[in-house]
C-alpha cells in the first residue's frame, strides 16, 4: 500500500473516504488482472467449492468469504497506511507454492487440492499487496477461509463416524434418564418399535462446520484473555455433539410416548436452525460466564468487538495498491500459469485392462461359492463403486464360509473408497480389535503386503476380517496412505482407479480365533491368485 500513515483506524482518528490519498489506477488494475488469471487457473477448485456448497454439510460455504472479508477489514482498521519500500518476496514465494499445489491437484484431477491452493493464493496476494511486515497480520481472516472448503473424504468420514458414535452414546444415556428403554448396536439405536440408523441419528452433525466457523469469528472478535478465546474456539464440536445427542433423546422420547408418526415433523423442525441457534446461545452463555471470572468487569456487548465504524472506508484502501514489481510479478506468474495450463498437451486416457467382476470364478481351489444378492439401491449409491462383487465361499459343511467382497472405482477423485471402519458401525457391528499388519512373512509372500486385521462383534456373534486397499499393485492398509498414493499416481501416471478388498469369516462358538484365521489365510492366498485380473496393478 502507498502514501503516508493517517492513523490507527479507531477512536478520533477514524479513517474516512476523504482521508484516503489519491493514487493512479495502475496498481488496482494489476490486482484485477492477477485475480482474473487466478480465477482461470484455479477454476477446478472453484468448481469444487460450488459443488460442495450445494450439499447440506457445506451449504454455509458462501457466507465464509463474506465473514473473512469483514474480519480482514476489521483488522485493517488498526493498520496504518504505510509508505516506502516493503518486503514482498515472502508473498511471491507463497504464490509460487500456491501455483505448484494447484498444479498437483490439476494433474492428479483432485479438485479439492486446487481449492486448498486457492486459499494460499489469497494469503500470497495480501503479502504482496501490503508487504510482509503488515500483511502477516491478516492471517486470521485467511485461515478462516478453511471453513468453506470440503474436508478430504477420509477425514470427513472418520470425524463424522467418531462424532456419530459419541452422539449415539450420549443420546442413549439421555434416553435412559428419561426412562425410555433403548439398546445401542454400533451406531444403530434400537427403540423397539423403531431403529434410528446412523444417518437419522446423526444428520444434525451437518451443523458442525457452520458452528465451528461461527465460534472462530466469535473467538476472534472476543476481547478477553487468550485462554477464553481458545475455549470458545474449541467448544464448537462438543456443543454440536451435545445438541445432537439432545435431539436423539427427544426423538426417542417422542417415539416412545407419542408414536412414530410425530418423528418426521420433529426431524424437519429440529434439523433446521434450532440446533444452530441453540449452539450459538450456548457460546454466548459461555462467554458471559468467563467474563465474570475477570477482574476488570465488562459486559458481553463490550467484550465482543462489533464496532462497524470505520470498516467501510477500508474498502477504499484497495485502490491504494501500488504497481510494484511484486504485483507485476504476481500478474506474470498467474497469467503464465493459466496460459500454460490451457496450452498443455492433453494426456491420452489410459485403457485399463481388467475383467468385470461378473466373470469372477465361482470356485477357487477347494472352495465353491454362491454369489451374494445385489446391494440395495441406497447402499449402492452410498458405495459409489463402478463395479463390485460379493460371494460366500464354502469348503466344508462343518466350518463357516468366507465372505469375499470387493468394490472397484475407475476414478477415486469423485468420492472413492470408504473404509470398513466407517461402514461397520452403521451396520450395528462394533470393532473389538483392529491392527495393521504385514502378512507377507506368515503367508510366504516375496513382497510386503499390509492389510487390516479386525475382530468385529454384534451381540454374541464375532467375525474376523481382512481388508485392504489396492492402489495400482500396492497393497495398502491405511486409508490416508491410499489417498496420498492416489494423489501421487494421478500426478505421475494419470491413473486414479483402485479397489477395496474384504474377506470375512465367522468365529464359530466351538473354535478359536487362530483356527478362524487359518481359514481366512487359505482363502486369502486363493483370492490373490485371481484378483489382479479384476483389480489390475501398474
Amino acid at each position: 500500500m502507498s502514501s503516508t500513515e493517517t492513523g490507527k483506524g479507531s477512536g478520533a482518528g477514524l479513517l474516512t473516504w476523504r482521508d484516503l490519498p489519491r493514487t493512479g489506477m495502475a496498481g488496482p488494475l494489476l490486482l484485477v488482472l492477477a485475480t482474473v488469471a487466478a480465477a482461470i487457473y484455479f477454476r477446478e477448485g472453484l468448481d469444487a467449492l460450488l459443488a460442495a456448497w450445494s450439499t447440506p454439510e457445506y451449504s454455509h460455504g458462501p457466507i465464509i468469504p463474506v465473514l473473512s472479508a469483514f474480519m480482514f477489514l476489521h483488522e485493517l482498521k488498526a493498520e496504518p497506511i504505510r509508505s516506502g519500500p516493503v518486503n514482498r518476496w515472502p508473498g511471491i514465494a507463497l504464490l509460487v507454492v500456491a501455483v505448484l499445489l494447484g498444479a498437483l491437484g490439476k494433474f492428479s484431477r483432485i479438485d479439492d487440492v486446487v481449492a486448498y491452493a486457492t486459499i494460499l493464493w489469497v494469503g500470497a496476494m495480501l503479502l504482496i499487496s501490503f508487504g510482509w511486515t503488515q500483511g502477516k497480520h491478516f492471517w486470521v481472516p485467511v485461515l478462516h477461509l478453511v471453513y468453506m472448503l470440503p474436508l478430504p473424504g477420509v477425514f470427513y468420514y472418520k470425524l463424522s463416524n467418531f462424532l456419530q458414535g459419541v452422539s449415539s452414546e450420549l443420546g442413549v444415556w439421555f434416553l435412559g434418564l428419561l426412562g425410555v428403554p433403548v439398546f445401542l448396536e454400533g451406531n444403530i439405536i434400537d427403540l423397539g418399535v423403531l431403529k434410528l440408523h446412523v444417518a437419522e441419528a446423526c444428520s444434525g452433525l451437518r451443523y458442525l462446520f457452520p458452528i465451528m466457523s461461527f465460534s472462530y469469528v466469535f473467538a476472534v472478535l472476543y476481547r478477553g484473555p487468550w485462554w477464553h478465546k481458545a475455549v470458545l474456539l474449541l467448544a464448537a464440536a462438543p456443543i454440536t455433539v451435545l445438541m445432537n445427542s439432545v435431539r436423539i433423546a427427544i426423538a426417542g422420547f417422542l417415539v416412545q410416548y407419542m408414536g412414530e408418526g410425530h418423528l418426521e415433523g420433529f426431524q424437519h423442525f429440529f434439523e433446521g436452525w434450532v440446533i444452530f441457534m441453540a449452539s450459538v446461545a450456548i457460546l454466548f452463555a459461555m462467554a458471559r460466564g468467563m467474563l465474570r471470572l475477570q477482574r476488570s468487569k465488562m459486559g458481553l456487548a463490550e467484550a465482543l468487538d462489533l464496532d462497524f465504524n470505520g470498516v467501510s472506508p477500508q474498502l477504499g484502501r484497495l485502490g491504494l495498491v501500488e504497481p510494484s514489481k511484486g504485483m507485476i510479478a504476481a500478474v506474470v506468474i498467474m497469467a503464465a500459469a493459466a496460459l500454460g495450463w490451457q496450452m498443455r498437451p492433453h494426456p491420452v486416457a489410459q485403457m485399463i485392462d481388467r475383467e468385470p467382476f461378473a466373470l469372477y470364478p465361482r470356485s477357487l481351489g477347494d472352495w465353491t461359492s454362491q454369489p451374494n444378492a445385489r446391494l440395495s439401491a441406497s447402499v449402492e449409491r452410498s458405495l459409489g463403486a463402478d463395479d463390485y462383487y460379493g460371494a460366500s465361499f464354502s469348503r466344508l459343511a462343518s466350518e463357516p464360509p468366507v465372505e469375499f467382497f470387493s468394490a472397484y472405482y475407475e476414478d477415486q477423485t469423485k468420492g472413492g473408497i470408504h473404509s470398513p471402519e466407517i461402514c461397520l458401525p452403521g451396520s450395528g457391528w462394533e470393532i473389538a480389535r483392529l491392527e495393521r499388519v504385514d502378512v507377507a512373512p506368515e503367508m510366504g509372500l516375496s513382497e510386503p503386503f499390509r492389510l487390516n486385521r479386525a475382530v468385529i462383534q454384534k451381540g454374541e456373534a464375532r467375525m474376523l476380517v481382512y481388508y485392504w486397499f489396492e492402489q495400482h499393485g500396492r497393497h495398502v492398509a491405511w486409508d490416508m496412505e491410499a489417498k496420498l498414493l492416489l494423489l501421487w499416481d494421478g500426478f505421475t501416471i494419470q491413473r486414479t482407479d483402485g479397489a477395496l478388498v474384504r474377506l470375512t469369516t465367522a468365529i464359530a462358538a466351538d473354535e478359536t480365533a487362530e483356527e478362524a484365521e487359518a481359514r481366512l489365510r487359505e482363502m486369502f492366498l486363493e483370492t490373490m491368485k485371481v484378483l489382479p485380473k479384476f483389480v489390475p496393478g501398474l
